[in-house]
């Protein structure tokens, strides 16, 4: 009996040594990196900002696309518009435009929205406040469009600006005389024209833009390039370069031209 207890524990003694070495012998299984991929962002194109010579420039480009859409749905020529909104507004620097995005001076006049009050043939005249500028566009259209007194407006030639922009005056839009060659100034020095062509296609008909002496102001006391170039709607640069001028020393009775010509 104890021969038989003392085989079996040897058994079992070399059969775990056994199971050792063949648990040891085993070779150890490589280790696996984790390789964690990382979306790469898109480069951002950043488009370079626009750079304008003057602030009619940054109103035109600005504004141009509302004038075309207006012209379409109102048969107003957006050269008409446009000039119209930058000679009222100060090219969008006027308080009406800033504070109350009143592009076109349109007073109350029955007007139930916000308002805003200005000093203008007046102190303190109701003026409409809108709420984003698009809404001062279509305004003008309407305003335009519902008064009889403009009516004449409408039959004539909508690439005819010359004629609007008389006509305008005529009807009673403003009061100042020259209204109409303000203008037509600016129509042909930034060529606002253009946007008429491109809404009426194929059938706009140019009318004739022949060259003209530039208008002249003669200086008096109390006057500087400044206060000139506000009145006639020209930047003090371009009263300087079509002068001659290189400071801003102005002489009474000194004659300057204040409407470029239509090469410049």
């Amino acid at each position: 009996m104890k021969r038989v207890l003392i085989i079996l524990c040897l058994g079992c003694f070399v059969f775990s040594c056994k199971t050792r070495k063949i648990e040891s012998s085993k070779p150890e299984k490589p280790k696996t990196k984790v390789v964690v991929k990382t979306e790469e962002k898109p480069t951002e194109v950043v488009k370079p900002k626009k750079v304008y010579a003057n602030d009619t420039e940054k109103y035109i480009d600005t504004y141009k696309t509302i004038a075309q859409n207006e012209m379409q749905l109102y048969n107003i020529p957006a050269s008409i518009t446009l000039a119209q909104g930058i000679l009222e507004s100060g090219s969008g620097k006027g308080r009406l435009s800033v504070k109350a995005n009143n592009h076109f001076g349109i007073k109350c006049h029955g007007w139930t929205g916000a308002k805003i009050y200005h000093d203008d043939d007046k102190k303190g005249e109701c003026f409409r406040k809108y709420k984003d500028a698009k809404y001062s566009f279509r305004d003008h259209s309407l305003f335009l469009t519902d008064r009889k007194r403009y009516a004449g407006l409408f039959k004539l030639k909508k690439s005819d600006y010359k004629a609007w922009a008389k006509g305008l005056r005529a009807a009673g839009y403003a009061t100042d005389r020259k209204y109409p060659q303000k203008l037509i100034s600016l129509i042909e020095r930034y060529k606002l024209y253009e946007y008429d062509r491109e809404v009426l296609g194929d059938s706009y008909k140019p009318i004739e833009t022949p060259n003209k002496v530039p208008e002249t102001y003669v200086v008096v006391k109390g006057d500087t390039l400044y206060s000139i170039s506000k009145r006639y709607n020209i930047s003090v640069k371009e009263l300087q370069k079509i002068n001659g001028i290189n400071g801003t020393t102005l002489s009474i009775g000194q004659v300057l031209k204040v409407e470029p010509s239509l090469e410049n």
